[in-house]
């Protein structure tokens, strides 16, 4: 490529990089914002040289942040872009090698759900002169593979840059799909290290501040035409609000819409929030996680709305909620491919576009009045179990006046009170009754202001919270679940601070999460990034040793014990404190042994001025009940007879999962 006759910078292929991403914004109703906010980095021999000469140089144009673990770092940008309504996100940057390979997980999470992230992985020598470097993957039968080829299959743009004028092609490529809403994911520019040090002639141009556009797609006038006539022939229509209704911010239209029709709205875990849950159409979280109120309304439905949502089997029950005979769907999402399933009608539009569009199409439909009624009735009857579950153990909490600081027991921040046994540790003081899983959440609701984020992943807790949070802010609630990351919930919870600084976070963390990945306690701290982190300690995997106790395993393999002379692990509990864990990564730790022991800590740990963490042991085995089925396969043959009797309920179950054709 000649540069001859045009103005151009000599700079290194990391300085051109970071130079480009300060110039990059993004664009929507005529609100414009950095698209890239900053840099997580960790430092290696692939690339210190590179692009963290050339972030040094930066300074604050593009910011560095000093992560603590690769995959927390792009779980954190994800968090950040997702809060975001993916309108801006961060770039990670690591050596080749471990550093690399260590964002697979969360570079296929960011994919998955639809949120951009940017991944600047070094790489071996383009050059191969000193092959094998220090942590290359030599390839038999060809040199130009590496580790990095590990990222294709989780991104949605992937490129290896092997000389400096690619970068003229591939870092433009590299926006658009970061700004498109319906292919946007991870996007990953490898950068061998030699070639990041390695000098050109840039055109300036390149370097020029750019717009990206995201535009609010409508339907095709006919296909909102179609959908409207499905829509008004339905006497049980449900919506079910996605994800996509959050991102494009559309939920005063979604309001709008339900007010004008009475149809009543479900939600997927992405869309929880896209209605307050005190609206009275609003039946809550539907699917496998799903309210009784949304699952009961969603079997009789006969037209199904999807707004944004890309019908998870979750969403679904595995095929088997949505069981009315003829039972119909409209699918209105920006991805075509999202669009067309379930045989639905594709409305490939925006959600604020489409819904406005399908508004102004159903003018004058309305539900009958005993359906806007019934729908009303179930939401709230399920708010009264939500006030009871919620109220479980006031009435039998032990009394906590007995502490000496008239308070939780414990504050200070090296885990505990001096000569005071662990909450969670054998011989400590525990109250009569283990709090529940849904009064933990009852509790952090009760202190959470409207605008205050929730944020979980995996294991358990995202199906209580689907169930049980009331949310009453679009972006208050945020949990993921599309790849149910365990991990995901700290590195999470500073992603989004970094977005909402004036927000209050609560990440809501399991044992098994926790001791996967806290290490960006650290970081939050480093920030400023102040924290709320209720760690729940059950002793285990709650949800999978539920899930095995339904197949007929006993929970086998999910519980937190010793071995025993057995040579099973069915002794006693594991003396594992993660308040002194968390108080050693510098977090302020609050412990809490009983209901009003908990509220307090709450709100001590929302008053603190960095990072805190609130720990409570709670009893797995008082948990929130499914309301639907989700098809996890049996064993076809056994010599136990609890996996036996699981596999004859699974092929019964199994016959109510239909195809949407």
């Amino acid at each position: 490529m000649s540069t001859e006759g045009i103005s151009t910078r000599r700079m290194t292929v990391a300085q051109a990089v970071v130079e480009f991403l300060t110039n990059q914004f993004s664009e929507r109703d005529g609100s414009r914002r950095r698209l890239i906010a900053g840099c997580f980095g960790i430092f290696g021999h692939g690339n210190v040289a590179g692009v963290g000469e050339a972030l040094q140089e930066a300074g604050d144009r593009l910011r560095y942040y000093q992560a603590r673990n690769e995959q927390a770092m792009v779980h954190a940008a994800s968090a950040y872009a997702k809060m975001t309504n993916r309108l801006a996100t961060f770039a990670c940057t690591t050596s080749v090698g471990p550093g690399a390979t260590n964002m697979v997980t969360a570079a296929a999470g960011a994919t998955i759900n639809h949120v951009p992230v940017l991944l600047l992985p070094g790489d071996v020598f383009a050059s191969r002169g000193p092959a094998p470097v220090l942590q290359q993957l030599e390839h038999p039968l060809s040199p130009s593979v590496s580790v990095n080829d590990c990222l294709r299959p989780v991104a949605r743009y992937w490129d290896r840059i092997t000389r400096p004028e690619q970068l003229v092609a591939s870092l433009p490529a590299a926006m658009r799909i970061l700004t498109d809403p319906a292919e946007t994911g991870a996007v990953v520019l490898a950068l061998p290290e030699d070639v990041q040090v390695e000098a050109w002639d840039f055109p300036s141009e390149l370097f020029s501040e750019r717009v990206w556009h995201v535009r609010r797609q409508p339907a095709p006038a006919e296909v909102v035409a179609e959908a409207a006539r499905l829509v008004r022939s339905a006497r049980r229509p449900l919506i079910v609000a996605g994800g996509g209704v959050i991102y494009s911010e559309a939920t005063s239209e979604l309001c709008s819409l339900v007010e004008a029709t009475g149809i009543p709205v479900g939600e997927t875990q992405a869309g929880k929030g896209s209605l307050a849950y005190d609206h009275p159409s609003c039946l809550g979280g539907v699917g496998v996680t799903g309210t009784p109120a949304a699952n009961e309304i969603a079997r009789r439905a006969d037209v199904v709305i999807g707004i944004g949502t890309r019908w998870t089997d979750f969403t679904t029950a595995s095929h088997t909620i949505f069981s009315a005979p003829g039972v119909r769907f409209v699918n209105m999402n920006v991805a075509a491919f999202d669009a067309a399933k379930h045989a639905g009608i594709a409305m490939v539009a925006d959600a604020r576009a489409g819904l406005a569009q399908l508004a102004d199409a159903l003018r004058d439909y309305r539900v009958s009045d005993a359906y806007r009624e019934e729908a009303a009735s179930r939401s709230r009857a399920w708010d009264e179990e939500v006030s009871r579950i919620y109220a479980q153990g006031e009435a039998e909490d032990p009394d906590s006046s007995a502490a000496p600081d008239g308070g939780t027991g414990v504050r200070d921040s090296v885990g505990g009170r001096l000569g005071e046994e662990p909450a969670s540790g054998v011989g400590s003081a525990l109250p009569r009754r283990l709090l529940s899983q849904g009064e933990v959440i009852g509790a952090v609701n009760h202190v959470a202001e409207p605008r205050d984020v929730v944020v979980c992943a995996a294991g358990s807790m995202p199906g209580d919270l689907h169930k049980l949070w009331r949310t009453r802010d679009p972006k208050g609630y945020h949990v993921e679940y599309g790849y149910s990351c365990m991990g995901y919930e700290i590195a999470g919870g500073l992603g989004v601070k970094l977005a909402a600084p004036e927000r209050e976070v609560f990440v809501l963390v399991g044992d098994g999460s926790y001791l996967m990945m806290s290490s960006e306690i650290v970081t939050s701290i480093q920030e400023g990034a102040k924290l709320v982190v209720v760690i729940v300690q059950n002793h285990g995997y709650a949800s999978i040793g539920s899930l095995s106790a339904s197949i007929g395993s006993g929970g086998f393999g999910t519980r937190y014990r010793y071995r025993s002379p057995s040579g099973n692990l069915d002794g006693d509990k594991l003396p594992v404190d993660l308040g002194a864990n968390a108080a050693s990564l510098g977090a302020e730790v609050f412990r809490a042994r009983s209901a009003s022991e908990l509220a307090t800590a709450l709100e001590e740990a929302r008053a603190a001025k960095r990072t805190a963490a609130v720990y409570v042991e709670t009893d797995p085995s008082r948990s929130v009940p499914s309301f639907a089925w989700w098809e996890v396969p049996v064993s076809q043959v056994s010599s136990l007879d609890s996996v036996r009797a699981a596999r004859a309920s699974y092929e019964r179950d199994r016959m109510a999962a239909r195809p949407y054709l």
